[in-house]
């Protein structure tokens, strides 16, 4: 009579395995160890430790909650002390600290908006893009948009009004939301609108942020977008009208130095006639038959209604 089988050993992992698994560089998972003890706890003989199933699950919680914006003090002490039950969950329960020093001042958002803003603060895109995926896919563009990437930048603004710095945190949160929202949801892969839909920066707008947010609030609704980028010229935006024939029309204004009406007119009449819509508090006054969109959920409406959607 045989007997039966022992269960097989549970899987150890190296240190770089571990980081490939949490998205960290392996000098994060050594710091973490020596300051906070959330090191590998198995051991063979003539072997480098490595990190059992306990272990990645700590390390898990931990990554989990500093991305929500806990400090990773706080962190670690969650995770040293979580049952496994606990530890699932703990990103939704734990509340965020500060932690001093060069942080982005954030009178109002979301936890994941002190997460976002810790991140960038750090110039950490790979958290602060996985921040912004993760909200998408939870939230969705609209309320991403406006309760996890507007606060932070407004939170940026107003440091750089203070200081004179943090231009290249607001560079960073821009690429870290494109990416974010072409791993999502661009390109739309059978759109639902026949006709184009084109959204450009005024002339002279370097700011085109609010155009790849929308072009993923429509993409959400299978709305394809061409996003015609900054600083686009009056006679470059006249001839992709005309060679088209767009359902809708999208500007964006950032500063009243980029809102001068004028370049509106220039969007050639055609039959049908695209739907003209302008956002953004750069425009001082817009032609007859243009549209203002109030905000981003705002604008989604008014160019699904344009395209039949």
């Amino acid at each position: 009579m045989t007997s039966p089988a022992s269960p097989l050993p549970a899987a150890l992992l190296t240190v770089a395995a571990v980081a490939r698994r949490l998205g960290v560089a392996p000098a994060t998972l050594r710091t973490w160890d020596r300051r906070y003890g959330l090191g590998p706890s198995e051991h063979a003989t003539g072997a480098h430790r490595r990190y059992g199933p306990s272990d990645v699950a700590r390390l898990e919680t931990m990554r989990r909650l500093t991305r929500a914006g806990v400090s990773p003090a706080e962190a670690a002490r969650v995770a040293s002390a979580a049952t496994p039950e606990q530890m699932e969950g703990a990103a939704e329960s734990q509340p965020a600290r500060g932690t001093g020093g060069r942080v982005i001042a954030m009178p109002s958002g979301s936890r994941a908006a002190r997460g976002l803003a810790r991140a960038a603060m750090a110039l950490d895109a790979t958290t602060a893009t996985e921040v912004i995926k993760d909200e998408l896919r939870r939230r969705g563009v609209v309320s991403t948009w406006e309760q996890v990437v507007v606060p932070v930048l407004e939170g940026v603004g107003r440091r750089w009004a203070a200081t004179g710095e943090g231009v290249e945190v607001e560079h960073l949160l821009s690429e870290c939301l494109v990416a974010a929202v072409h791993t999502e949801l661009l390109p739309v892969r059978a759109p639902t609108n026949p006709r184009p839909v084109f959204l450009a920066a005024a002339e002279e707008e370097q700011h085109t942020l609010p155009l790849y947010a929308l072009a993923a609030a429509l993409a959400e609704r299978q709305i394809a977008a061409l996003v015609l980028g900054a600083r686009l010229p009056r006679g470059a935006l006249a001839d992709a009208v005309r060679r088209s024939g767009p359902a809708a029309v999208f500007v964006w204004s950032q500063v009243p130095a980029t809102g001068d009406p004028d370049q509106l007119a220039a969007v050639p009449a055609q039959r049908p006639a695209p739907r003209l819509v302008v956002g953004g508090p750069g425009w001082h006054s817009t032609p007859a038959g243009t549209v203002r969109a109030d905000d981003l959920a705002h604008a989604v409406e008014i160019i699904s209604e344009a395209v039949g959607a």
